[in-house]
């Protein structure tokens, strides 16, 4: 259960600060800070998504893709602890998560988790949704 609502979080996370340079954003905002303040006041997290949006907005203009990668870190932080206080907001969150992603007329959309984990791995990893007429691999792997 806790690599399930990891994986949420950062779902969560990324939604949101990708939705945080969009068009999207006024209602993204609302919704998401509804959802962290968790019944409560909403003023103090309104602020902070601000604040980090700003952020996000100065990090991508002045190409600093660290302090991008890090207000995201921030964020999947906080959803992972709202999920962990609060196991039932989980199916709350991918609700939330489903409204906010964008819909296309007639395409399904699928989510994939993919994890690699253990020691470094020296070979070819394929990431998808279905495969068909196999795949080959040419080539050495390093020892």
């Amino acid at each position: 259960m806790e690599a399930e609502l990891a994986a949420l979080a950062v779902s969560g996370a990324t939604t949101l600060v990708g939705h945080m340079v969009s068009d999207a954003w006024a209602q993204t905002r609302e919704r998401m800070a509804r959802f962290l303040a968790r019944g409560g006041e909403t003023d103090g997290v309104d602020e902070e998504l601000d604040a980090s949006r700003e952020e996000l907005i100065a990090a991508r203009d002045g190409e600093d893709p660290d302090a991008a990668a890090d207000i995201e870190d921030e964020w999947r932080l906080r959803m992972r602890r709202a999920l962990r206080a609060d196991p039932a907001a989980a199916q709350e969150l991918r609700v939330l998560l489903d409204e906010l992603a964008p819909r296309s007329e007639g395409v399904s959309t699928v989510t994939i988790n993919n994890s690699i984990s253990g020691d470094t791995q020296n070979s070819q990893v394929v990431q998808g949704q279905s495969f068909s007429g196999g795949l080959t691999f040419h080539g050495q792997g390093r020892a």
